[in-house]
């Protein structure tokens, strides 16, 4: 029998990105299989728990925790009354920071140690909070769980953390979501981004600096400025824009074309980044690599970097290039002019995806909670 389990989703980012892709994904998984489970989360999306998991007891939290301050406060004080409330033998903390003190078993999610790895990439404020959460969650959760070797081990590293309550669960992806788009989703999607036929090159993410998106627009006009008929470079994001890629989209040749749509829908984003000739992610390290295990599961040709976890998750179904701009160029340019490697990648994209399932993901999750009560 499972421990009964409180699932603490109230941190989740509003911006529905790739952190929050894991919470509801685990989640869903978690429900499927016959966890005994309760998902404390913001007032917002106890709608969606409750169809993502309609065998979970879904609490919403209080009002006030929408912001990060009083959220951080309740998670101190509310989550261990709601967990004896609610009969929890186990709390998961999902997003790096735990209730201390609360007299139970629990199990933290570390995403990655680029906190410590890549300082200079990151706020001062933002950094020394997840730093700080990830040095507690090390030394006093029961377990630790994270999203691939690479991680693990840069945390033994850097935090010199016990790599015996360190436990590794791959995240999945939904094919449901994520899968080779028709010709019609294709469609729709360039029609919506005005391209209507015109090839492209696609990157989906945030814009923080790790992600490295200045060296890809460089290396991307070196590659296509002179080309015939150079495809375009569609720059996915919801996040707002930096002047160091304002000012490397400056310096592009007038014949390369940079599409900037912002936010997408998760209904366009197998049109988008199946449709593209090349999805490029040339990230500087992650802590698992979620848009590239999404893109070959849309059957994309995948380039990303040999860096931290990556190589985990796209294995020899990715083309690799180190992050400088220069790389990039030889790299995209070289698939720009073989359709016959782009078309392999795209089948071993397909197939290696099938591999990285959230039934699993939660089948680890699972007997990370129990080693946490057994402890």
């Amino acid at each position: 029998m499972t421990p009964r389990v409180l699932v603490d989703a109230t941190a989740a980012p509003a911006d529905r990105g790739a952190l929050i892709r894991y919470v509801d994904g685990l989640v869903a998984a978690l429900d499927r299989a016959g966890a005994d489970l309760a998902v404390v989360c913001q007032r917002a999306d106890a709608e969606r728990y409750g169809h993502l998991a309609p065998s979970a007891r879904i609490i919403p939290g209080p009002p006030a925790i929408a912001s990060r301050g009083p959220r951080l406060v309740w998670e101190q004080t509310g989550v261990p009354v709601l967990a004896r409330q609610v009969g929890a033998q186990v709390i998961h903390a999902p997003y790096y920071s735990i209730p201390l003190h609360c007299g139970l078993p629990t199990v933290a999610t570390v995403h990655d140690a680029i906190w410590f790895t890549e300082p200079d990439q990151h706020d001062i404020t933002k950094g020394s909070f997840f730093r700080a959460a990830t040095r507690t969650a090390a030394r006093h959760a029961s377990r630790v769980i994270v999203p691939s070797k690479a991680t693990r081990d840069e945390l033994v590293r850097v935090l010199e953390a016990d790599p015996t309550r360190i436990d590794v669960a791959y995240h999945g992806v939904d094919p449901a979501l994520f899968h080779p788009p028709s010709d019609g989703e294709i469609k729709r999607v360039a029609g919506r981004l005005g391209l209507h036929g015109r090839p492209y090159v696609a990157f989906l993410g945030a814009f923080e600096p790790r992600k490295n998106v200045p060296n890809l627009v460089r290396g991307f006009g070196q590659a296509a400025g002179d080309l015939p008929s150079p495809p375009a470079l569609v720059l996915a994001s919801g996040a707002s824009w930096n002047d160091e890629v304002d000012e490397a989209i400056s310096r592009l040749p007038v014949t390369v074309r940079v599409v900037r749509p912002g936010y997408l829908s998760f209904a366009d984003l197998p049109g988008f980044l199946g449709g593209a000739v090349v999805v490029a992610f040339p990230s500087r390290g992650e802590g698992f690599g979620l848009p590239v295990l999404e893109a070959m599961a849309c059957g994309a040709p995948v380039l990303t970097t040999h860096r931290t976890s990556l190589p985990e998750v796209g294995g020899e179904a990715v083309a690799y290039t180190e992050p400088d701009a220069e790389s990039i160029r030889d790299a995209l340019r070289a698939l720009l002019e073989s359709p016959e490697r782009r078309r392999a990648l795209s089948e071993a994209g397909i197939a290696r995806s099938r591999e990285f399932t959230w039934d699993a993901s939660a089948e680890a999750h699972m007997v990370s909670y129990q080693r946490a009560l057994d402890q």
